[in-house]
């Protein structure tokens, strides 16, 4: 037994080079691995492939901008055709208007950009004390320093040593206790972070009124709202952001994964006008902050034809489709005594495990079936492409069915 070269995320250090499955390729919602075995991705990879694998119009406009310009940076004076244009088609579908975008490789780094904006805001409008940054019990926000530190994750934190410092947690859909907490801090708190739909902290919709009172709060004491919408954009839910599904507006919206389905790596935070009013208001201001690879103009390129599957396939209209059949099936296995619950909105659910399942177990079960989906705490999660058919959703479930049974 060896270990790979390859030091893989989210694994056992120790695990042996064999026992991952290698895979080859993927067209639509299947992949095969390099054994001629097929899977149904009932994840989308990892939350991320809204537009299904193999899609030509996304693969050749990546083609295309290789052959013309395939890198540079952004730094001032430099700028490019594909991330001027993606900046303004996102802004435009933007909940916030009169918007602007920062754009970074990935989630993580856009939850750390928009952390420093709305620390650096508060700066800028003469609030300097305003400092501390509240997140949510089962939030996640990615694993650079910032987006650990204001995790909702307890295992996520552990064995880093001392994290940014300067952060409240509130628990999970707790409206009151947001509000306590700012009758405390409310003078303090520069941000509040999050998911309008939690993701890895195991699928967690917002309670009624919840995204609301957090609006209200943050406006009644001159805190920014930002919203983690690495998962739950780009039409997961069935509109462009969960701000729009929700219909409430934040004031800082991050965002990677669907931007491109994908197919290269892309995130970036979209700024509201309030902020760039900050931002802009001092001409010889310099905004110390940004990636090599913000702007990569290939990545840009792969997100202006991502956006364009989006709308010319009504790929979001799909999600409304899949997340409905989905959600009916985890419901019947509910009744029939399999599942211990269901929860999730639009095309993100997962199925909650009676206490003596092991949601690993249960995972190798469904790729032994040839189905893909991810185990979470005590549920199993799914998030398929957009692309799924009716008859792939239906073995998404019929699968997880077997696998408990």
């Amino acid at each position: 037994m060896t270990t790979s070269a390859f030091l893989h995320p989210f694994s056992k250090p120790a695990k042996a080079a064999e026992d991952f499955i290698t895979l080859v390729r993927g067209e639509g919602s299947t992949l095969w691995d390099r054994d001629g075995n097929a899977y149904l991705d009932g994840l989308a990879s990892l939350w991320y492939c809204n537009a299904g694998h193999g899609n030509r119009h996304i693969i050749d406009a990546i083609k295309h901008q290789l052959d013309s310009l395939a890198t540079y940076n952004t730094f001032d004076p430099w700028t490019n055709e594909a991330a001027d244009t993606l900046a303004t088609r996102i802004a435009e579908r933007a909940p916030m208007a009169d918007s602007r975008v920062f754009f970074t490789c990935s989630g993580s780094e856009a939850v750390d950009t928009a952390l420093k904006l709305a620390r650096l805001t508060q700066r800028l409008r003469g609030d300097e004390q305003r400092h501390l940054l509240v997140s949510r019990t089962s939030g996640y926000h990615g694993t650079a320093y910032g987006g650990t530190s204001v995790q909702g994750i307890a295992a996520n934190k552990e064995g880093w040593g001392e994290l940014v410092p300067g952060v409240l947690n509130v628990a999970q859909n707790d409206i009151e206790g947001a509000a306590r907490l700012f009758a405390e801090h409310g003078n303090e708190i520069a941000a509040v972070i999050a998911e309008p739909v939690q993701g890895a902290g195991g699928v967690h919709p917002p309670a009624p009124g919840y995204l609301e009172g957090l609006r209200r709060l943050c406006d009644q004491h001159g805190a920014l709202l930002i919203f983690d919408e690495v998962i739950c954009g780009w039409g997961r839910l069935g509109q462009w952001f969960g701000a729009q599904h929700y219909g409430v507006t934040p004031d800082l919206i991050t965002f990677a994964k669907g931007v491109t389905s994908g197919y290269a790596p892309l995130g970036g935070v979209i700024v509201s006008r309030p902020v760039c009013d900050a931002l802009e208001s001092n001409p010889d201001f310099l905004l110390r902050h940004g990636y090599t690879y913000s702007g990569h103009p290939t990545s840009c390129a792969a997100g202006v034809a991502t956006l364009e599957v989006y709308e010319q396939d009504g790929l979001f209209e799909r999600a409304n489709v899949i997340g409905g059949l989905l959600g009916d099936g985890l419901r019947a296995l509910v009744s029939d005594g399999i599942l211990a619950g269901v929860r999730g909105d639009g095309a993100i659910w997962a199925a909650e495990l009676f206490p003596d399942r092991d949601p690993y177990m249960v995972r190798d079960a469904l790729l032994a079936q040839g189905v893909i989906a991810r185990p979470l705490v005590s549920a199993i999660a799914f998030c398929p492409p957009l692309v799924m058919t009716d008859d792939e959703v239906g073995r998404l479930v019929d699968g997880l069915a077997t696998a408990l049974r």
